[in-house]
């Protein structure tokens, strides 16, 4: 029985099943709606609109880069992170210019928020629970939904960067691997070619 030799290019690009690709995406569509709603000023729209779409299309990029590089897809997925950081602090002045309130981590609607997001009741397909409550039309309590995904957004992608860290310890990366392999064919040559 002949042994299936590993690939030198591991799979990549499975980023639509990734939990931090698919809050990105939330994130960014209901930030988009936000702009387009609230932010008058052009500057700050396209601020925001970019280190939103920074944010979802890092995790892309990098995902997709990962056969190739481990180093390229933790370099990606940690930009991804500080882009979300930069658009929480966006909405964190948004809240301090209006002199609205920023909800505390254990607020009962804080926790509201989680359990919409963690039932599946809140994508990007679907926005009636947001509507039902009232979100979709009051800026206080929109911008505090944002700050409460983009925390989360945020807890996912510093995970993500702990076991992309792991495995690239554990298994190498692609530069390393190709020389084990060519060691490996070169052995497996030189004990063919003797007599």
């Amino acid at each position: 029985m002949q042994e299936k030799e590993s690939q030198l290019i591991s799979p990549h690009g499975g980023y639509r099943k990734l939990k931090t690709f698919q809050l990105a995406q939330t994130i960014f569509d209901l930030n988009m709606f936000f702009c387009d709603k609230w932010i008058k000023s052009w500057k700050l729209r396209e601020q925001m609109t970019g280190a939103s779409r920074s944010g979802k299309q890092n995790i892309v990029e990098g995902s997709q880069d990962s056969g190739t590089s481990k180093k390229i897809e933790i370099k990606l997925t940690g930009t991804s992170r500080g882009s979300f950081e930069e658009l929480l602090q966006d909405y964190e002045d948004f809240l301090a210019e209006k002199r609205l309130s920023q909800w505390k981590k254990d607020d009962q609607r804080a926790l509201e928020v989680r359990a919409m997001r963690f039932s599946g009741r809140l994508d990007s397909s679907d926005w009636s629970a947001l509507s039902e409550r009232g979100f979709l039309d009051d800026p206080e309590k929109f911008v505090n939904l944002m700050i409460c995904l983009i925390h989360q957004e945020n807890f996912l992608l510093d995970r993500q960067l702990l076991t992309l860290e792991r495995e690239l310890l554990e298994k190498g990366g692609f530069t390393e691997n190709l020389y084990k392999k060519r060691i490996a064919f070169r052995n497996k040559q030189n004990v063919l070619q003797k007599p």
